[in-house]
């Protein structure tokens, strides 16, 4: 049973994120799954759009937990960062997702290490929040950093309400 209302892929997760990006991309459908308002937000139902650009997510693994990717900007390995807000930028057939990770201008956690290479020394500069508490979710951005999930890895999904990230 899907528990979005256009697509029928067999997993609730992967219907609600081609829902979203449905909506990110400005298709109206009329859908019927707990982010219902939140698209219905993203679209500006009430007319002359909202100015939202992006429905922010939080996924959830199979054991519960919330999901954290991780990434970094192209030479910029020494600045990695993990967040749980995403935004879903596409969703193919087979179930995998390419998703932008989203960071507040004031993130709530920073941490620095020191670490050194046989190469050259690098101070490495770590976003990491523990949990999604631990994430100001306030003026979220997007990052331009990406990552590649398979959705069949997930069993929940939550939406914050529509934003402006870009």
């Amino acid at each position: 049973m899907s528990c979005g209302k256009k697509f029928d892929t067999g997993s609730c997760v992967i219907d609600i994120l081609k829902d979203i990006v449905d909506a990110q991309n400005d298709v109206l459908h009329d859908c019927l799954t707990s982010c219902e308002q939140s698209i219905a937000d993203l679209l500006g139902d009430t007319g002359g759009g909202s100015g939202f650009d992006t429905v922010p997510i939080i996924l959830y693994n199979k054991d519960g937990s919330p999901f954290k990717g991780y990434g970094t900007k192209r030479g910029d390995h020494c600045n990695v960062k993990g967040s749980f807000y995403f935004r879903v930028k596409s969703v193919d057939d087979e179930g995998c997702a390419i998703l932008e990770l989203l960071f507040s201008n004031r993130p709530h956690v920073l941490e620095e290490e020191e670490e050194s290479s046989s190469s050259s020394e690098c101070h490495h500069h770590r976003f990491d929040p523990k949990s999604p508490a631990q994430q100001n979710c306030r003026n979220l951005r997007a990052s331009g950093i990406c990552i590649t999930v398979d959705l069949d890895c997930f069993c929940h999904v939550t939406c914050l309400p529509a934003a402006a990230t870009l």
